[in-house]
């Protein structure tokens, strides 16, 4: 069985993201690293300022793991908020997707309001107040 997952960077409120995400589809974190975990080795230079972010976490939404980290500086000398890629979530009910978008929406940006797409799924996206890019899908079929 293959699984997707997606990791998420962010530059210092990697924390703050999850919390909301977790605000959103509930469930509870099932790692939280910070920086200040690691083992002080030498060979990785972290800046002091990093200690309290979040070097990585861990958030089941059914059956994929949203995973996240704050990145930043040095190690990500080309980090752009969103770095083009969307995250696609595929509900069971258009009830489901009626609940969800709202809430991933709020602060952000609605690029197509959910809606009856041409290939018959009821279907939106979304950029969230992160700079995250979502598409929400419901399989009309599995309506009835």
């Amino acid at each position: 069985m293959t699984t997707l997952n997606i990791y998420l960077n962010f530059l210092g409120n990697c924390e703050e993201a999850f919390d909301f995400y977790k605000s959103v589809f509930g469930g509870e974190f099932t790692r939280v690293a910070r920086f200040s975990d690691m083992p002080s080795d030498g060979d990785i230079g972290v800046p002091a300022e990093y200690g309290n972010k979040i070097m990585h976490i861990s958030l089941p939404i059914g059956d994929t793991v949203l995973l996240g980290s704050d990145t930043g500086g040095e190690w990500a000398p080309h980090f752009k908020q969103g770095n083009n890629f969307s995250i696609s979530i595929s509900v069971d009910s258009q009830e489901e997707a009626d609940k969800i978008f709202p809430k991933l929406s709020e602060g952000g940006h609605v690029t197509m309001p959910l809606q009856i797409a041409f290939w018959g799924a009821y279907f939106g996206m979304l950029t969230d107040k992160f700079g995250i890019n979502w598409m929400i899908n419901c399989e009309m079929r599995q309506q009835g």
